[in-house]
């Protein structure tokens, strides 16, 4: 059993399926991408699977538990890191794990040694007493990613993860992941736009288009299957998809992606 399974997970809102009969089964440990286009209902799929939103049909088990029934449970097995800013710039690295620690009713006498353990494998325990506001948008990034590891989650979902971060920042970001990943079991779930990011990191991915999940497989696999020479994910991506990679869709998807990245610096 994967950690994580659906079987024809669907999410209507009136006549539209924003996800449509989803099927898939992500093994412990493993790091897996979601991708496609806006709209295609990753982000929908996200929410399902972390409890924010209720499916029309179908189901969905995250660490044996199921989304509807037992959503106590799943939220305890997981972290949840939205594209969206959630670190307070006001407060510094330290007092915002110490939220996430009260939120998460970690004992007291444990606190300040998950605390401190989540600042040190994500590299900020030199930078633990200052404002966040003064972060750098990796820093900001790794301290996000170190708030959801105060629990220890057994399931990490991330929403475009890297969005708004330069090639460096998302280099580190993502060897820290890595380290989560070997060091602690830590199954990675995420989605991203970034094709050569997906290639690199991502054991499988899934494509969706139109709320439908057209393929998966490994990069490598998925690659072989378009049978184009030298084919890259991005050449899969517009095979599958019919459509080239856009990192914004609408109005809205261009005015939050330009606020994040202003955020990050």
């Amino acid at each position: 059993m994967g950690i994580i399974e659906t079987t024809e997970l669907t999410r209507r809102f009136g006549s539209l399926a924003a996800v449509d009969g989803m099927n898939i089964a992500v093994e412990g440990g493993e790091v897996f991408g979601l991708l496609g286009p806006n709209g295609a209902g990753k982000t929908t799929a996200v929410k399902m699977l972390t409890t924010l939103l209720p499916p029309t049909s179908g189901n969905a088990r995250v660490g044996g538990f199921d989304v509807v029934h037992h959503q106590g449970d799943v939220r305890r097995v997981i972290g949840y890191v939205p594209q969206a800013l959630s670190a307070d710039g006001s407060l510094t690295g330290y007092e915002n794990l110490l939220i996430f620690a009260k939120l998460y009713d970690i004992p007291g006498k444990e606190r300040k040694a998950r605390i401190d353990d989540a600042l040190d494998f994500m590299g900020l325990t030199e930078v633990a007493g200052r404002l966040v506001r003064e972060y750098s948008g990796g820093m900001i990034r790794r301290l996000e990613i170190a708030q959801s590891m105060v629990y220890r989650p057994r399931v990490l979902f991330l929403d475009e993860p890297t969005v708004g971060l330069d090639p460096s920042a998302r280099k580190t970001v993502w060897d820290h992941l890595e380290e989560l990943r070997s060091d602690y079991g830590t199954t990675i779930l995420l989605t991203t736009h970034l094709m050569e990011e997906a290639d690199a990191f991502c054991g499988r991915v899934a494509i969706m288009n139109a709320g439908k999940i057209v393929v998966t497989g490994t990069p490598s696999e998925l690659k072989k299957s378009i049978e184009k020479k030298g084919a890259t994910l991005d050449d899969v991506f517009i095979h599958y998809t019919g459509e080239k990679i856009e990192a914004t869709g609408g109005y809205r998807d261009v005015r939050r992606n330009r606020r994040t990245a202003r955020r990050l610096g």
